[in-house]
């Protein structure tokens, strides 16, 4: 097993260090010369980029007869299936492509990951995410007390590729729960513990995740106030944020998803995201192509170095304003479920197993058995998602309890971002970067890429 001195997490600081924005998109394909073909075309895509190989769904949940019988049939898969195919041939799909700078995180979304653990470090990778919580309750109905288990052991697992010279980097996937719909401060607190789950197993190099939601101001708050919790609690600790662009129903319209993507972009400039998981022009329609994918990146690339800029260039007589920007709303409610889940247990699995049983940690609209499902959310008139019922969260009185959600409330608020964006006049006319040849309607569904996580 080759093992390689420079990390994932190394090549995301020095990037951020030089003022780049890290973008990445989420692609997987079961074709092994299609993988390969992907991965080059996001390593050429703009600078500050690192790839990504996306699991199907039969290898997330360990069932590998059923994707042999898909691949043996000519049956395409919604990823790469990574524990099927030979050592030999990922590395082939690998070779010459991944390398330390241009690092590759296997994505999966799995609650059983033990086994693709294994599999990508006997290639020589050392990056993928999710987590006890994130990677159980969205996806199906394992036990969160299986997940729990499941994943300490592969954590252990890869904080002991350590002793070999690596080191290995694990995502939460916290900060994305359903998507949308779950209030900031929730979102915050579970990738906070998450992220020191795995620290508690001897990870050193970690990244935070929070989705873009549906309020720029609140937000920025989260993004602040999971920083401040990062360095609250994970000392000794390599550390990033990662942003996903809005994961929720997304525009329609060209222009307003590219707006979205350019705003998810500054977002991550001015709250000091390092990394930023990108959408396409497509997501409302098709799985979309590795040309749509490469076109994304590029604009988010943009979009962030545009903003950078300005700020740089912006009048210094204007005031800064005054405190920390962490110290806001988002960052006191997810202190407060943290410090809730921690005084638990001193075992964080239990203590987390626990503050779901006592409802202390409950993710509205999640039909998981182990989810208590007693919270509810809504938006806002100034579009902040804010909590209309609390079930035994440890969040004190809130202002609009007893708020009923009907199904046309829901549905307008799923579809909230979507028609905002696909109202808006954009700042900057969308010129489609691609070629000609790479407009054409969408590849067959042989040639279509993972969408989630």
């Amino acid at each position: 097993m080759h093992r390689r001195p420079h990390s994932f997490g190394r090549f995301v600081a020095e990037a951020q260090a030089r003022g780049t924005l890290v973008v990445q998109p989420r692609m997987g394909f079961s074709d092994p010369a299609l993988m390969r073909a992907g991965l080059l075309a996001t390593k050429n895509a703009t600078d500050g980029v690192v790839g990504t190989m996306t699991i199907d769904s039969y290898t997330r949940v360990n069932d590998e007869p059923s994707a042999a019988r898909a691949l043996n049939g000519g049956v395409p898969l919604n990823g790469f299936p990574l524990t099927h195919y030979s050592p030999q041939t990922s590395r082939w799909v690998l070779d010459g492509v991944e390398d330390a700078g241009f690092p590759v995180q296997i994505r999966h979304g799995s609650a059983r990951p033990q086994r693709i653990v294994a599999a990508l470090a006997r290639l020589g990778l050392d990056a993928t995410e999710g987590g006890p919580v994130s990677y159980c309750l969205p996806y199906g109905r394992t036990p969160l007390l299986d997940s729990v288990r499941n994943w300490q052991e592969s954590c252990d697992f890869l904080a002991g590729l350590r002793s070999t010279g690596a080191e290995p980097h694990l995502e939460t996937f916290g900060g994305c729960m359903l998507g949308q719909l779950c209030p900031p401060g929730l979102l915050v607190a579970i990738s906070a513990l998450e992220a020191l789950f795995f620290h508690r197993a001897g990870l050193r190099s970690i990244s935070l995740s929070y989705a873009q939601q549906t309020n720029a101001a609140q937000d920025r708050e989260a993004v602040h106030a999971l920083r401040r919790l990062a360095g609250e609690f994970l000392p000794d600790t390599e550390w990033h944020v990662v942003l996903y662009t809005y994961m929720g129903l997304y525009p329609q319209t060209r222009t307003g998803s590219l707006e979205l993507l350019e705003r998810s972009a500054e977002l991550a400039v001015e709250t000091g995201a390092a990394r930023l998981i990108v959408k396409t022009a497509a997501e409302a329609h098709r799985i979309p192509t590795v040309a749509e994918n490469v076109e994304a990146l590029r604009v988010a690339a943009r979009a962030a170095a545009r903003h950078r800029t300005a700020a740089a260039d912006r009048n210094p007589a204007v005031p800064v304003p005054a405190g920390d920007p962490a110290d806001n709303p988002v960052y006191a409610e997810a202190r407060a479920l943290v410090d809730a889940v921690l005084n638990l247990d001193d075992d964080l699995g239990q203590a987390l197993l626990k503050a779901f049983a006592r409802g202390y940690l409950d993710v509205p609209y999640c039909l998981h058995p182990d989810n208590a499902g007693r919270t509810r959310s809504h938006i806002d008139g100034s579009g902040r998602l804010t909590w209309s019922e609390i079930g035994a969260m440890p969040l004190g009185p809130v202002r609009d309890r007893g708020r009923r959600l009907t199904a046309a409330g829901l549905f307008d608020a799923l579809s909230f971002v979507q028609r905002r964006h696909d109202r808006v006049v954009p700042r900057t006319a969308h010129r489609s970067t691609l070629p000609t040849a790479a407009r054409r309607p969408a590849a067959p569904r042989q040639h279509t890429q993972e969408v989630a996580p």
